[in-house]
């Protein structure tokens, strides 16, 4: 068996409210943001062509490709900043290797947070800005890690924006929390004078691309544009937003500027006239506020995206001014559950937002209805094998149907007496649901609760066979069997081969294996039948098993683990299988068979970083 990679659904970017949150576009159309501890470099026209960097241990605050387009810098909260090849992109993007992108440098430069950063015109040098104790700012040698001039001189607060003027002579610009500009000549960098033309924070500042001009924007609703090389300010735009202004960024023909503000709109300005071309109404409410925005590609024609508080990546053309051409969404916490339901995946979140992804496109859209989701984490997802309805239960102790016709979230739910702890729906007869949760079963069948078994154990798995056999394991490392009669719950047997708490169990789908993953790794098969030990040697995993999946000829398994790994493996011969490693940053939440049919199949895994990755295994023949 063997492996390749085939995309990235990616996540879309974190947001803190109050916060800007740094964007970026490279020449060839894509967008570089940040969330948790990933870097994503994503495709506009295509969100399955997307690049998840996963270097990073602390949560990730810029990213920004350097103008050569061989190399990312991306800088952490706790002052680090990473530089890693991304020359590749050009030639093959996505990569199809599993391998992290080639890291050249790493550098500890400020003891804080850093809030933006920024590349010189040659690639050569970086300034970093943020939160450092002895400083806020810091410019250095990208080869050498050396220092290149001293930034931070002139602002008493936190930086929250830093822009270079990419052709010789070389400027300087940033932007704190004190409400001042200050102007650095280069290099190396030096403070030449401060400029106080904003009276509160200072959210961005942008270099023009051609050099000659710098803006900037904040707090007090004002925006300014300076002359590039002399810092002098040059005018105000004259019809401002009526928020905080969050983020500004010049088209590539340095003729147009964008605007994007908390009072849930984005300003398109031309320059040379000072006149608002363009403003787009995004919404209304606080998870419509703007809080980032980035020119992406070459033309001032290829568009701006600009970030709501909700995580929505608005997609603006600039010749449609009156509406968004396009939106892109994606889950924005980590995945923690998933299920199939046709060429649909639907995806919960640990924020309680459900997602569906188009498996053959890749397009992510949200639910309808009354909601997206639940109030607190997803912790199971079931798909009935009759109508095709997706359940799922969180932690608002409720469980909610999904429509996958029109996907959208039925009104009704039907509320547990406890937190769940997982899910499934019996195959035969009407849509069944098992439910466990602390300390009972509960069996649901449209909306009303059927049947309840109070238990002295603590379950912790759930799953349901073709037939009537009901599946529940618990933290006492016991897997019981109950069979359904359509009115109660019986026990039939007990499995106890296990060492560990009980985390995940997976009927084969003729129904004759039971596939059992603990705490610490392991996963035993089991003749469900016979109630015996078929194997024991599914064991490479080295920490807890989240989600196990079978393919539809019962001769597969998939396993994904706390460890970071996915694992395919035979049943026929168990010894044989093939490890992914190191496939989703974080640990691996769930998994799937996306494909079943053919030598090559498709699989997917998703969990703590909020992405979801497919990969093409290769069975043999």
């Amino acid at each position: 068996m063997s492996f390749v990679k085939v995309s990235t659904y990616p996540c879309n970017p974190s947001t803190t409210r109050g916060e800007a949150s740094k964007l970026s576009g490279t020449k060839d159309g894509k967008i570089v943001y940040t969330n948790g501890k990933v870097v994503i470099i994503r495709d506009l026209k295509n969100p399955s062509l997307s690049l998840a960097y996963t270097g990073h241990a602390h949560p990730v605050t810029v990213a920004r490709v350097s103008p050569s387009g061989y190399y990312c810098a991306s800088a952490d909260s706790q002052g680090n900043v990473k530089i890693w090849d991304t020359s590749y992109l050009t030639s093959a993007f996505p990569p199809t290797s599993s391998e992290p992108p080639i890291l050249k440098a790493e550098y500890k430069t400020l003891s804080g947070k850093i809030r933006d950063l920024a590349w010189d015109g040659e690639s050569k040098r970086i300034i970093v800005v943020g939160e450092g104790r002895e400083k806020f700012g810091h410019a250095f040698q990208v080869d050498t890690g050396s220092a290149a001039g001293e930034i931070g001189a002139g602002h008493s607060k936190f930086i929250n924006a830093v822009s270079i003027r990419h052709q010789r002579p070389f400027r300087a610009v940033t932007g704190g929390d004190d409400g001042r500009l200050v102007f650095h000549s280069g290099v190396p960098f030096k403070y030449e004078k401060t400029i106080q033309s904003h009276t509160q924070f200072i959210q961005d500042v942008q270099y023009s691309p051609n050099g000659d001009f710098f803006a900037s924007v904040g707090s007090d609703y004002k925006a300014f544009v300076y002359d590039g090389k002399t810092g002098d300010t040059l005018f105000e735009l004259s019809e401002p937003h009526r928020g905080s202004i969050m983020a500004v960024s010049w088209s590539p023909s340095s003729k147009l500027l964008a605007t994007s503000s908390a009072d849930c709109s984005v300003k398109l300005w031309d320059v040379e006239s000072k006149n608002n071309k363009a403003t787009w109404t995004i919404g209304s409410g606080v998870a419509h506020q703007q809080v980032g925005n980035t020119w992406s590609g070459e033309s001032d024609s290829s568009g701006i995206v600009s970030l709501s508080l909700g995580g929505q990546l608005n997609v603006l053309e600039v010749n449609t001014p009156d509406r968004v051409s396009k939106v892109l969404h994606g889950a924005i916490k980590g995945v923690t559950a998933a299920s199939i339901s046709g060429k649909t995946l639907f995806a919960g979140a640990f924020d309680g937002q459900v997602t569906t992804f188009n498996i053959e496109s890749g397009e992510a859209l949200p639910l309808t209805g009354s909601s997206a989701g639940h109030e607190g984490k997803v912790v199971a997802m079931a798909t009935s094998s009759g109508t095709g309805s997706v359940f799922s239960a969180g932690y608002d102790d409720r469980i909610r149907e999904i429509d996958p016709n029109n996907q959208s979230l039925k009104p009704s739910a039907y509320t547990l007496t406890s937190q769940p702890k997982g899910i499934d729906v019996v195959a035969s007869g009407s849509d069944t649901i098992v439910a466990i949760t602390v300390n009972a079963i509960e069996v649901i069948q449209d909306g009303n609760e059927v049947f309840k078994l109070p238990v002295n154990f603590a379950p912790s798995a759930v799953a349901t066979s073709k037939d009537t056999t009901v599946a529940i394991g618990g933290e006492d490392q016991k897997v019981r069997l109950y069979d359904w009669n359509g009115q109660e719950l019986s026990e039939v047997g007990k499995l106890e081969a296990n060492k560990a708490a009980i985390s995940a169990l997976a009927f084969s789908k003729d129904g004759k294996l039971l596939a059992v993953g603990d705490s610490v790794g392991k996963i035993i098969l089991y003749d469900v039948a016979e109630k015996k030990t078929m194997t024991t040697r599914w064991a490479y995993h080295s920490a807890r098993i989240n989600s196990l999946s079978f393919t539809s000829d019962s001769k597969y398994c998939l396993s994904g683990s706390l460890d970071t790994h996915i694992y395919v493996w035979s049943v026929e011969k168990p010894i044989r299988n093939v490890g992914i490693k190191n496939a989703v940053a974080g640990g691996v939440n769930i998994v799937e068979w996306l494909s079943q049919e053919g030598q090559k199949r498709l699989i997917m895994g998703a969990g703590a970083d909020g992405c979801i990755r497919t990969w093409e295994v290769t069975l043999p023949a």
